[in-house]
Formats: C-alpha cells, sequence, structure tokens
C-alpha cells in the first residue's frame, strides 16, 4: 500500500496530501523559511503534491521576477506549502509541503538535510537528525 502523508492549517479549511516515500525533509534557513519555521517535502505540482481547499498566496515584494510563491490559510494563516513560478527543464513546476502540518508521528522519523539558502545556497552535511529532534 502506498504511503499518503496529509497536512492541514490549523483551522482545517486548507491542507495537503503527499502520496509516496516524501524522501527526505528539508530545514532551510533562508529569510523566508527561517521565519515560517517549515520543514519542507519537495515534487512536482500535478505530481504526488495535492493542495486541497482555498489558498491565499504570497509573493516576496521588491522581486520582479520571485522564484516562489507562498501559499497558506487565508482563514488561520497556516503556511501550506511553496510553489515554484518558474518551469523545470522538463516542463514541470516544483512545489514543497510543510511537514510541520503533519501528524508528528508520521513523519517524526524523516530523516532531516539542512540547506543555507541565507549564504551559500549549497547543502549542508549532514548531521544525522530527523523531524523527531525538532519536535520532541
Amino acid at each position: 500500500m502506498e504511503q499518503v502523508l496529509t497536512g492541514s492549517c490549523h483551522c482545517g479549511a486548507a491542507h495537503w496530501t503527499l502520496t509516496g516515500d516524501p524522501g527526505s525533509i528539508t530545514a532551510c534557513n533562508c529569510t523566508l523559511c527561517r521565519r515560517y519555521g517549515a520543514l519542507w517535502a519537495y515534487d512536482y505540482e500535478g505530481g504526488r503534491i495535492r493542495l486541497h481547499g482555498k489558498t491565499s498566496t504570497y509573493r516576496r515584494a521588491g522581486k520582479s521576477n520571485p522564484a516562489l510563491e507562498i501559499h497558506f490559510c487565508p482563514v488561520c494563516a497556516g503556511v501550506l506549502c511553496w510553489r515554484g513560478l518558474r518551469l523545470e527543464d522538463d516542463g514541470r513546476r516544483r512545489m514543497a509541503v510543510n511537514l510541520r502540518l503533519a501528524p508528528p508521528d508520521a513523519v517524526a522519523d524523516l530523516p532531516i538535510d539542512r540547506f543555507d539558502g541565507l549564504d551559500t545556497f549549497d547543502d549542508l552535511p549532514p548531521s544525522g537528525r530527523c523531524v523527531r529532534d525538532l519536535w520532541f
């Protein structure tokens, strides 16, 4: 049976599903991700990630060509995902869901990859930590 993870905003008006292995989860320290405290699991729009319910979006002001938009619940403001605004070379559009909206026991043992989105834009060396280490 294929794994399906779900994540819901606080009020339940919007949620996401991710079908299949979520892989390792990214913790990023960029100016946006560190403010949201999000942990990201990736795929593509129309692929294994599905959004449900109404969302509002945020694009960084002052950027003439922003790379992504953040989707959040218009009722409780829970951050559900980001959606890439540029197409990949294969024509697909990247998305990432916020794993912090999933039930803790469903994601506790997923490994975390750290990404330096603030300074170097590089992956950082593995720390051996998993989601459980950040939550519990």
